[in-house]
């Protein structure tokens, strides 16, 4: 009895210790805590970590696709009535894109690196064949000199290139190859005898492959963590020049490949983008999983690109602003008349949509996301979708443009998505199965505390029943009666027989 005694004290001890102790590391949350800390102290750029190896070298795969819009009435559009496009494609490319030229400041708080883009075409995952596929759109070189000659300090510059482009049509019929990489124009070849420093190639994405868009300098994280890869600087500035005030000048968050850990849902993600010319930011939307992996959706809210006064500094020049939806971005087009938006016009003024006959904005297609796992900050699937789009006007002196209408005239879309391939997502499952653990063990010693008191009890209730079994049958041993135990709460007594 004794030892069952010992046994039975000793489970109620370590019931009230493991309940006290797991009260208190939830209370003050120390596994959590320790988790964070691990966190913070890891997901920071430091040469030779995997960390670091991430980001230098991206392992998902990136796809680059772009859709073009083949004009079917031309002649109709030049005599002022609504255009008629035809989604083509997509024609897609991988993307690579590591970093390179990386140096680390002897302190190791920044890191300057580059980022050229490659672009391999994957036919399998195409539509058509971009040398093959002939695509008629707008001749923006002329639309651009057109644009360029309402201003008279270029007129005798561009004299020839004027009497060129008075003679080629607002509408070219060219491949999709060579709509996206170059090819040698007429305009702008007599442009650049004049201009040297003006390319006589054009292309969307003329001498974008196998090239950088500048150097950039970023803060690794080591003194802050939520300044992991956040931009400091941008082709050796702090800001941008191209707009009208010093917040839409503000190179803002990381370059939208990777984002600091322990991310909030309430927090505010900004990132900058060359190709739009600005920063942009993304607010949540939802949590989700992909491929297992909890994830916090970010999109990019209709504000950033709403017709407000926050958004006033990017109308260029200064009170010259477009419609909800739209960015004028030709200050950083060398002066052509580019219009940025989402395809399609998603989100957009309804004016766009109804412009141009063939436009069927919706979000599943057409919305920017960014899906990230809230602890690492690692993006786990993205999609980043840009329409590039050009102004059209009537300009006095062109026979091109004197019947049509005023028009912001879709080009091409992008679709640049990147889905986390399933060697990295095994090992992000089992860094995060691994912290789960770590952050459950409170819960764990609970349950087992709780095990231990229901033992505990059981015990117990046995050894008072047992010993009142006891005490009641040598009792009753005394007055002559007979005890017959009935179960562990009761009994009752008989008489005894001769």
């Amino acid at each position: 009895m004794g030892v069952r005694s010992g046994v039975t004290y000793t489970l109620g001890i370590l019931c009230i210790i493991l309940l006290i102790v797991s009260i208190a590391l939830l209370v003050a949350q120390v596994f959590p805590k320790a988790v964070e800390n691990y966190v913070k102290r890891e997901v920071q750029l430091k040469n030779g970590t995997a960390t670091f190896e991430t980001w230098r070298n991206p392992p998902p795969p990136i796809y680059m696709q772009f859709y073009f819009f083949n004009v079917t009435n031309p002649e109709e559009v030049l005599q002022g009535k609504k255009p008629f496009v035809e989604e083509r494609g997509p024609y897609t490319y991988r993307e690579y894109k590591p970093k390179e030229n990386v140096t680390f400041t002897d302190d190791g708080n920044l890191v300057s690196a580059v980022t050229p883009k490659t672009y391999v075409f994957v036919p399998e995952l195409s539509i058509g064949d971009p040398e093959v596929d002939l695509i008629r759109t707008l001749n923006i070189p002329v639309v651009t000199v057109i644009n360029m000659a309402k201003s008279s300090s270029y007129r005798i510059l561009l004299a020839e290139a004027l009497l060129i482009a008075e003679k080629e049509s607002l509408f070219t019929t060219r491949t999709a190859h060579e709509l996206l990489w170059g090819y040698k124009d007429p305009v702008l070849t007599v442009i650049h005898y004049i201009l040297s420093d003006v390319d006589d190639y054009f292309g969307l994405y003329n001498k974008m492959n196998g090239t950088d868009d500048g150097d950039y300098l970023f803060l690794t994280g080591k003194m802050n963590y939520k300044n992991f890869t956040r931009i400091l600087e941008w082709r050796g500035s702090q800001s941008l020049n191209w707009w009208t005030t010093d917040t839409c000048n503000m190179i803002n968050g990381t370059d939208g490949t990777s984002f600091h850990p322990l991310i909030l849902k309430n927090e505010t993600l900004a990132f900058f983008s060359s190709d739009l010319c600005r920063s942009l930011y993304g607010i949540f939307e939802q949590e989700l999983s992909v491929k297992g992996i909890p994830a916090f959706r970010f999109v990019v809210p209709s504000e950033v690109f709403d017709n407000s006064s926050a958004n006033a500094g990017f109308c260029v020049p200064a009170g010259n602003c477009l419609g909800a939806g739209v960015l004028n971005v030709s200050v950083c087009r060398q002066g052509a008349p580019i219009i940025i938006s989402s395809p399609h016009f998603y989100q957009a003024d309804q004016k766009y949509i109804d412009d141009i006959e063939g436009m069927h904005p919706n979000k599943a297609d057409h919305e920017t996301y960014l899906d990230i796992n809230p602890l690492t900050g690692l993006l786990v699937r993205a999609a980043k979708r840009v329409q590039i789009n050009v102004y059209i006007e009537q300009v006095t002196g062109f026979h091109q443009t004197e019947n049509i209408q005023s028009l912001i005239f879709p080009v091409m879309y992008l679709n640049e998505s990147v889905l986390i391939d399933d060697v990295s997502a095994y090992k992000l499952k089992s860094m995060l199965l691994l912290t789960e653990v770590t952050t459950a063990i409170p819960f764990m010693m609970m349950g087992l505390g709780l095990l231990f008191g229901l033992i505990f009890i059981i015990l117990a209730c046995t050894s008072r029943n047992e010993d009142k079994e006891k005490t009641e049958e040598d009792s009753h041993l005394k007055d002559g009666s007979v005890y017959i135990p009935k179960c562990a709460s009761f009994y009752f007594r008989m008489p005894m027989t001769d």
